[in-house]
């Protein structure tokens, strides 16, 4: 399996881990997430080196994490600090630790080399400090897909006619072709649709009284996270790509998280820069996602499936598929790349 190991995984939204223990998985690694003294985050290697019972079954205790099973207690550096009715700690009772950094409610998570974590490098926008958008936090959407698969749907702005015909897309713009940008560290791939009925997510809240010039950008970041800026203006205003901030904007913010070869979780917030006061405005749109990410959620389970039947020929390829080409090559390179690292 193609994992960049390497890199800043989404663990948990702040709001899901307290002062009990939470089991997750990423890249089928079982992880335990705690916090102690009800601020700090910690994360293990969700297995007790005695007898293989998850942490996550024990319970946090002041600075430390003990197991269920005989009560081994383990600090915040992975190391045993007690074993009942023994004096002696062998070199070996300890477990692993995980990198880890909470920030705009976001908890994030190094799974690779500990001396190449730099939080420096963890995914931020400029929106996200910047007054005039409102940031929103959704849901946390467990997909029993493979990881790859999801990120490249997240950059094909080519399936929303078909796929979203009555949230994020609309006949108009089934043959609208896709301009694609493969030459920076972000691969970008966008359409403008000129003139065309707003699609059902904008005639919700963009209170547009007739045709509109509305796009569609994506932005797929290694290894796994995607942004979809899109949005519509009247036609008369004609704006073009860097007057976007003239019309009603919003961005979809993808940050996934490989769970297995299977499956992966989809945790998506959004930015707007319309009615950032109002909260329900907020929740409105999340109910509309939800019905279009229900959608891709449906598609991508369904190829799933069929990629683990047999296969007696090799997909079509199309011209629309150059952003997940390259970005399916990129993925073995640095998976190769890192090889020793995981071997060792």
């Amino acid at each position: 399996m193609d994992y960049i190991r390497d890199a800043w995984y989404v663990a948990s939204w702040s709001h899901e881990i307290g002062d009990q223990p939470v089991r997750i998985t990423i890249m089928s690694e079982d992880i335990v997430l705690f916090r102690s003294n009800g601020e700090v985050i910690t994360a293990m290697e969700d297995r007790c080196p005695h007898r293989s019972l998850p942490l996550s079954k024990g319970k946090v205790l002041n600075n430390s994490i003990q197991c269920g099973y005989h009560g081994m207690t383990f600090g915040l550096d992975g190391n045993c600090i007690r074993i009942p009715g023994q004096n002696i700690i062998p070199d070996s009772a300890y477990v692993r630790t995980y990198p880890i950094h909470e920030e705009y409610n976001i908890i994030w998570i190094w799974m690779g080399d500990k001396k190449k974590a730099n939080t420096k490098d963890i995914f931020k926008l400029p929106q996200f400090d910047d007054p005039t958008w409102k940031p929103h936090q959704g849901d946390a959407l467990y997909i029993k897909s493979n990881y790859l698969n999801v990120a490249e749907n997240l950059v094909d702005p080519a399936h929303v006619s078909f796929v979203h015909p009555t949230t994020l897309g609309n006949p108009e713009s089934e043959d609208v072709k896709v301009e694609v940008d493969t030459s920076g560290d972000v691969i970008t791939a966008w359409r403008w649709i000129r003139d065309a009925p707003p699609v059902g997510f904008f005639q919700s809240f963009g209170n547009f009284s007739g045709n509109v010039d509305r796009w569609h950008y994506y932005y797929l970041y290694m290894p796994s996270i995607a942004v979809i800026d899109f949005g519509s203006a009247p036609r008369h205003l004609r704006i073009t790509d860097e007057e976007r901030h003239k019309g009603v904007r919003v961005f979809a913010i993808h940050l996934l998280t490989p769970v297995s070869e299977t499956e992966c979780i989809d945790r998506w917030m959004h930015l707007r820069n319309i009615q950032i006061e109002d909260d329900q405005v907020g929740d409105s749109m999340d109910a509309m996602f939800r019905v279009a990410f229900s959608e891709d959620k449906e598609i991508l389970e369904a190829i799933q499936e069929e990629e683990l039947r047999p296969r007696t020929r090799n997909p079509v390829r199309l011209a629309i598929d150059k952003a997940p080409n390259i970005y399916r090559l990129r993925v073995r390179k640095l998976a190769a790349s890192q090889q020793d690292y995981i071997e060792n």
